[in-house]
């Protein structure tokens, strides 16, 4: 019965909440899960999004993605803070229609087969490449190197995801070791 309760929550949210953004089969959202976007929300096929996060710029998400909860992906320019005279609070917004300044052509990408751990955040306009692993508590303010480990504020290159390059060509063809 919990199983049926998800997939018509799910199917809820993809086909009347979020309609307007384009989600492939098999997403999945925990509890209190927020989008929106100026132009565009596209996500890739088995996508999970942990609860309490958020999306809030224009972004692409490939396959096979995990988010953890508390994970936001943010605006750099959401209100105009160098408009001249105007207080950043009453300064125009990414939100309003006649919002021109940047920010607005932004859009965050992130691959196929990445997982953003735990309470990490990414930024508007940077790219996480196929098979990252972004740590808990992140920030990542620039793009990320695939199949690679990063962590930290700002997030940085910890490590390479896989300990060999034949590891990483067997992954790429879906292989297991023996």
């Amino acid at each position: 019965m919990v199983g049926l309760i998800k997939d018509l929550r799910d199917l809820y949210l993809v086909k009347v909440r979020w309609r307007k953004y384009d989600i492939a089969e098999g997403f999945h959202a925990g509890v209190r899960v927020r989008m929106w976007a100026k132009n565009q929300i596209r996500i890739g096929k088995s996508f999970y999004i942990g609860r309490d996060s958020l999306i809030e710029t224009d972004c692409i998400i490939g396959d096979y993605v995990i988010f953890g909860n508390r994970v936001g992906v943010v605006g750099r320019y959401d209100h105009h803070f160098q408009q001249v005279g105007t207080p950043v609070r009453l300064a125009s917004a990414i939100r309003d229609e006649l919002y021109d300044w940047k920010g607005k052509d932004l859009i965050t990408k992130i691959g196929n087969d990445v997982w953003v751990g735990y309470g990490s955040t990414i930024m508007q306009g940077v790219v996480v490449n196929d098979g990252a692993i972004i740590a808990a508590g992140s920030v990542v303010t620039k793009d990320v190197e695939p199949y690679s480990i990063y962590g930290g504020n700002p997030a940085r290159k910890i490590k390479d995801r896989f300990d060999s390059k034949e590891d990483l060509e067997r992954h790429l063809k879906g292989k297991s070791p023996s």
